[in-house]
């Protein structure tokens, strides 16, 4: 057992270690051999009703999510978020591992680190802020799957997360952000208070963000599968050969111009794309939802309509500017047909309106390249309809729908660079 002047020591020699790898990482940041980029992510929203963690497993309580990265790397930190929060959040421990499968709590024991923050195993969070962890060493390959384990005495003023996680996550009571097995946790299909996980990697390194609804949030998918679309292109990018961070911040429901489930993306821009570490190219496929739900209100009248599709058309502009002002491309994406959706129903004026946008995006040359997600998915027969083996219930596609998705990004577009310097 250490004595009082050992455990002293010790610690003394790891302070003085993270302090050696600090100013290491600095002078090799300084000289521009490496830079951060997201190798995950998910756009943040306020969880309401059945989507809010309960309060008992905010008391003294471990939460572990499992993100998988489409980046490898040695070195990582990880973007914890209050962003919606009221008051301050305490974080009083946290701990990253590779998990030992997609649906399981258990982690590798050899891979478990504590995350610190300024060198402390606690971090108070401010409303909302976002803060990253310190720079973690943890060696793994692109694909790899992690668990990220956060421990609370108690409930954040206002929740943060991201509903759609369509990933098992765990909680168990007590501080056990380092146990490698966990049992009898309970399993939720949530994730809470995590922006991103961010990896070292050289400069030419970038990442692309797919934005939309719940067609990139993955309505439909398997859970523990990540075989949404933009899974399935983080595949296609690793098998080119091509090293690349995709990060996922489609919600479900979301929309343009309006608040939906989460924030409208006119508003959410900054933060879920132009925030993001490392961001080179972003996919932007948006719009049914403003359409469906002028639709569903009784407000599609012809000048409502046609003001719809002009204020469409000026936000993704705007988008594209602002981008551009940060050095990223942008890849239109066509929307998807959905007249078979019995929750829209759309009219044949409400198609022509999608047809419209959809030749918009095509040849408006606003975008830096297009992914006709419209062409890859609609039934030649019925164009206003998915094709029946794309089909999941007229509005989202088949997980064989999804993949036909990430075929239709152009990869070569994702060699360009474009705008400003980032």
């Amino acid at each position: 057992m250490q004595t009082m002047h050992q455990r002293l020591a010790a610690f003394a020699a790891g302070l003085l270690l993270a302090a050696t790898a600090g100013a290491a990482d600095a002078n090799a940041n300084a000289n521009g051999n490496w830079h951060w980029v997201a190798s995950w992510g998910s756009a943040q929203m306020i969880p309401e009703g059945q989507n809010e963690l309960p309060q008992e497993h905010w008391r003294d309580s471990t939460l572990r999510q499992v993100v998988r990265v489409a980046l490898g790397g040695e070195k990582l930190r990880v973007r914890i978020s209050n962003t919606f929060g009221t008051t301050p959040m305490v974080v009083e421990a946290a701990g990253i591992g590779l998990a030992k499968a997609p649906g399981s709590p258990d982690i590798d024991p050899q891979s478990a680190k504590a995350l610190t923050f300024g060198g402390r195993p606690s971090v108070m969070i401010p409303a909302g802020a976002e803060y990253y962890s310190d720079v973690v060493a943890l060696p793994h390959k692109a694909g790899a799957d992690l668990a990220i384990s956060l421990y609370f005495n108690g409930a954040p003023s206002k929740q943060t997360g991201h509903p759609g996680s369509r990933t098992t996550s765990f909680v168990a009571k007590g501080q056990r952000t380092l146990d490698a097995a966990w049992s009898n946790a309970e399993k939720i299909t949530r994730w809470y208070m995590l922006s991103d996980v961010e990896v070292q990697a050289p400069r030419d390194v970038g990442a692309v963000v797919a934005v939309g609804d719940s067609i990139t949030d993955g309505y439909g998918t398997t859970t523990d599968g990540n075989d949404r679309w933009p899974d399935v292109l983080a595949g296609r990018i690793q098998r080119s050969g091509k090293a690349m961070g995709v990060v996922n911040v489609g919600i479900g429901g979301g929309r343009m111009l309006r608040d939906g489930l989460g924030p409208n993306l006119a508003s959410r821009f900054d933060r879920d794309v132009i925030g993001r570490a490392g961001a080179t190219h972003a996919v932007v496929m948006i719009g049914v939802n403003d359409f469906g739900s002028q639709r569903r209100s009784g407000e599609d009248i012809p000048a409502a309509r046609a003001k719809l599709v002009e204020d469409l058309q000026l936000a993704h502009r705007q988008l594209v500017e602002r981008a551009h002002a940060h050095g990223i491309c942008v890849i239109g994406g066509t929307v998807t047909p959905y007249a078979g959706s019995d929750y829209y129903r759309p009219s044949a004026a409400n198609e022509a309106d999608r047809q419209q946008l959809n030749a918009w995006i095509r040849k408006s040359g606003v975008f830096d390249a297009v992914a006709d997600f419209d062409a890859a998915l609609r039934d030649p027969q019925q164009p206003d309809r998915l094709k029946k083996e794309y089909d999941n219930d007229g509005l989202h596609p088949s997980i064989a729908g999804l993949r036909a998705m990430a075929e239709a990004i152009p990869l070569k577009a994702l060699q360009a660079r474009c705008g400003a310097a980032k």
